[in-house]
């Protein structure tokens, strides 16, 4: 696969969020949890794992909202249309995973393994693509307190308090 023109760019569905990734993409990734599954409202969520420092939200940062799940990255979407837009971790990095169909154009990556498989969908075949397959999740940072929150490009801002995640999610990011 031939290295995209940089940076990056993308964004959400109604177009009020605008991003840039100013490197290429280091990693990307199919996860297959309940969450994700839930979220987008499909079998697997492509993600592709950006180099510390290189991503940026452009414009839009007000719309920005996010989920942070007990166990999991928080998830980061559209105020306004709610399109999924990236995940973070906190760290040492930070870890942003951008959701692949939010770039425009040719992400020059492709996914490189399945996540979370243990709880793939049932109705639909993982595909025989050869690509390794994970039961759990890799990188999985320690559970976090479940909440809601509001985005802002100054910060994130507790808006609100989630509630217990339901015990069939637990392990799930």
């Amino acid at each position: 696969m031939a290295e995209p023109a940089l940076p990056l760019t993308g964004g959400c569905g109604c177009g009020a969020v605008r991003f840039e990734v100013r490197e290429p993409f280091a990693s990307a990734s199919y996860c297959r949890c309940t969450r994700c599954q839930r979220r987008t409202g499909t079998a697997a969520s492509a993600n592709g794992r950006t180099v510390p420092g290189s991503f940026e939200v452009v414009s839009g940062g007000e719309h920005l909202r996010s989920w942070a799940p007990d166990g999991g990255a928080e998830k980061v979407f559209c105020g306004l249309c709610g399109s999924a837009v990236f995940s973070r971790h906190d760290g040492d990095p930070p870890t942003i995973g951008v959701r692949l169909g939010a770039v425009d154009g040719d992400p020059g990556i492709v996914p490189q393994w399945h996540q979370y498989v243990a709880y793939a969908a049932s109705w639909e075949e993982i595909p025989d693509d050869g690509l390794p397959r994970y039961p759990e999740g890799q990188d999985v940072a320690p559970g976090r307190a479940g909440r809601l929150r509001t985005a802002s490009s100054g910060g994130v801002h507790v808006a609100g308090s989630g509630q217990a995640r339901p015990r069939h999610l637990r392990g799930n990011p």
